[in-house]
């Protein structure tokens, strides 16, 4: 089987078991899913869902976090993780907000990974869910789940971003993301893959010695 069939088959499973995607980081708009998906470095959504909840009742628009006072803001995100950091760059981020595009989030990759805080996989994030611009999410499912489906040999997320665009139709771009996501975290699990379980066992050349062993 050549690549492009396996690809095929790969969306065509992945649609199946997953069906329709949605973003899981909780928005009403832009600047919130900006935020929100800052917070998300190095935490889990669950947590930063959790976080949200309050703190966009707290600061309701992008200039109360540019006024938020520091340490507060750290105080508010704690349980994120990286906080000090996280904190200094959404205050900074919404500065830049409101200084150079009135309080809007732009759309251009190259505006959005010049704020602060915000690297290729946060504004393609932006880009696919919110301006519907297709988009490749690189993320630690996607990285991971990607090599072992053999799909890349590369580590490096941006050039994994590019490999999955010539290979990936457009309309798939956002989706796989985010159906690789519920796969890493159901089935492909980092830790203990469940492989006898896995929809995509027989596409994937990195499959475990023990399924091996048993077909």
């Amino acid at each position: 089987m050549d690549r492009a069939e396996r690809v095929k088959q790969i969306l065509e499973l992945l649609d199946k078991n997953y069906g329709p995607v949605k973003c899981y980081l909780d928005h009403e708009n832009a600047w919130q899913l900006l935020i929100a998906t800052i917070l998300s470095a190095q935490c889990t959504d669950e947590r930063v869902n959790i976080v949200t909840k309050n703190l966009f009742k707290k600061y309701p628009s992008v200039r109360a976090f540019a006024e938020a006072e520091l340490t507060e803001l750290e105080t508010d995100i704690h349980s994120t993780g990286f906080y000090h950091n996280k904190a200094k760059n959404i205050i900074s981020c919404c500065q830049s907000l409101l200084s150079l595009y009135n309080g809007e989030v732009p759309s251009d990759i190259n505006k959005l990974t010049a704020l602060a805080g915000v690297g290729r996989k946060t504004a393609n994030v932006i880009r696919g869910n919110i301006f519907g611009i297709p988009s490749i999410v690189v993320d630690t499912h996607v990285k991971r789940i990607t090599k072992l489906l053999g799909l890349t040999d590369s580590s490096d997320p941006v050039k994994i971003e590019h490999e999955l665009m010539d290979i990936l139709p457009e309309d798939h771009w956002i989706s796989y993301n985010i159906q690789i996501i519920a796969h890493g975290r159901k089935i492909c699990v980092a830790r203990k893959p469940k492989c006898e379980i896995c929809f995509l066992s027989h596409l994937c050349p990195h499959i475990t010695p023990v399924i091996k062993s048993t077909t």
